[in-house]
């Protein structure tokens, strides 16, 4: 999930639209209150929050948002107005992923988003994200290998994608279309049912560490904590 932190109605739904088309679930929300009160139910993957907002302003709620336990390792992208060169330094210094300057295309945001959230790794830093486990299954990004309870597994290319990157974000739900654009590219063509074959496939070779490939019914699949 993508919260867009934004006061004005009309850019919001704008973003909260580039971004569902392009196979991301996104919320729009106009205020920090807002923007706590969803994190309370659902964490995000990364957060779109404009400086300027009613209230509490964008720099305030990062800060809140670097001081949390909870929240430090969300990735945030501020939006910030042209010529603001203070806010960015200061968005930056106070913890910002990155900044997008007003006016934007919502292509450059949505590359933006693709970016940080490939650098951020779900919060694991680069070192750590070369290993990725989750109860029973383990996969290792630099042998290009993975086991199930130290045992073997073997996998096609596209399988082991797919399979690293759902493990690089438990929780996080990716639709088949996200699926499609991380793992097969934006250009390939295919149908979406690409994604349910590949993911039963890759559940039966993990035997029962298959059931933490979670289905989202309606929406896609999720790696669960637990199965």
């Amino acid at each position: 999930m993508i919260y867009c932190v934004e006061d004005d109605a009309a850019i919001r739904d704008i973003e909260v639209y580039a971004l569902r088309s392009t196979g991301f679930e996104a919320e729009g929300l106009g205020s920090g209150e807002e923007l706590f009160a969803a994190i309370k139910k659902r964490m995000p993957e990364l957060i779109i929050l404009d400086v300027m907002l009613p209230g509490e302003d964008g720099l305030e709620i990062l800060k809140r948002i670097r001081f949390s336990a909870l929240t430090r390792a969300v990735p945030v992208i501020m939006a910030t107005a042209r010529g603001e060169e203070y806010d960015k330094i200061t968005g930056l210094d106070a913890g910002a992923d990155d900044y997008l300057v007003k006016p934007f295309g919502m292509m450059e945001m949505v590359s933006r988003v693709r970016a940080v959230l490939r650098r951020s790794g779900g919060g694991q830093s680069a070192k750590e994200g070369a290993r990725l486990s989750l109860g029973p299954l383990s996969l290792d990004t630099e042998s290009h290998t993975v086991s199930v309870d130290g045992r073997p597994v073997t996998l096609t290319l596209k399988e082991f994608e797919l399979l690293r990157t759902l493990l690089a974000r438990p929780g996080v739900v990716f639709t088949r279309d996200r699926l499609l654009s991380e793992v097969w590219g934006t250009d390939y063509d295919g149908e979406t049912r690409t994604v349910d074959v590949h993911i039963r496939t890759l559940r039966q070779k993990l035997g029962e560490a298959g059931a933490l490939i979670g289905t989202v019914r309606g929406v896609g699949y999720r790696m669960e904590a637990q199965p």
